[in-house]
């Protein structure tokens, strides 16, 4: 039984209020906390530091909201959003220093992809701002979806492509989608060209938003979990250009994090 007369650690228990807090809103911005908990935002500022440093909170590079660390509050299965975003933001921020154009992380969905995180905030550069989280992307008009459905099993890129197809597909254009698809495969990346027809989501955006794009799949036991991208101002250079450029450390971010999902699965 507890010693009703030993005193509480206020500094403890606050901290334990900030960690409880975070868990319970699954995601919180420091304003958010601060209203929440009536403390100081500078005093939040250490405390989430402190949990971060233990391995109970991190902070989303996409929005800079507060997360619980996944293995400390569930065991979630690798294809947990959240999970992939965690393991993948350190790393997406060390490609910031490489590679001076915006990334994002997606995931697959039923018939779109999904951003689980953005380095986009690191940078200064109006005309490459990418995101938000959740915003949804095609898999048939972006090179994120590309490099997903060029990677994927025959299986699974056959149900997608069935989900995808217009009920008027003009005749020879899953043929094109396809071979485009066999093409990105063979080579290792996807981009936005060619434009393919079909009347899918995003494709009106990249028609006119003047930006070009590379991604590659991020594998886990050999097969796609997600994509990484990197996307540019058109003006400024070059698919060739870019890719021969920054193609090898895109790529070798995508296996840094593929390989600290298979080591860390959970």
């Amino acid at each position: 039984m507890l010693d009703r007369k030993v005193k509480t650690v206020r500094a403890l228990e606050r901290g334990l209020d900030v960690l409880i807090e975070v868990q319970t809103r699954k995601a919180a911005s420091l304003h958010e906390l601060h209203l929440a908990t009536a403390l100081p935002k500078a005093t939040l500022l250490r405390m989430l530091v402190t949990l971060g440093q233990k391995g109970l909170v991190w902070q989303r590079l996409a929005d800079g909201a507060y997360l619980p660390h996944v293995e400390r509050i569930e065991r979630a299965p690798v294809t947990s959003s959240t999970h992939i975003a965690e393991v993948a933001s350190p790393h997406m921020k060390a490609l910031s220093t490489r590679i001076a154009w915006p990334s994002v992380l997606a995931a697959p969905r039923l018939d779109h992809m999904e951003i689980l995180e953005t380095n986009s905030p690191l940078f200064r550069l109006d005309s490459a701002v990418l995101g938000p989280v959740g915003v949804k992307l095609s898999y048939i008009h972006t090179a994120t979806g590309r490099a997903y459905l060029s990677a994927c099993s025959e299986t699974e890129r056959d149900s997608i492509i069935d989900r995808l197809r217009p009920a008027n597909a003009p005749e020879g254009s899953e043929a094109e989608l396809r071979q485009m698809l066999m093409e990105v495969r063979k080579r290792g990346y996807a981009t936005r060209d060619p434009l393919l027809p079909w009347p899918d989501r995003s494709k009106q955006l990249i028609l006119r938003d003047g930006r070009r794009s590379m991604a590659v799949p991020i594998m886990v036991s050999g097969a796609p979990i997600a994509t990484i991208n990197v996307t540019w101002p058109g003006r400024r250079g070059a698919d060739d250009e870019v890719v021969q450029r920054h193609l090898a450390a895109l790529k070798a971010t995508a296996q840094v994090i593929g390989k600290a999902l298979e080591l860390n699965p959970n």
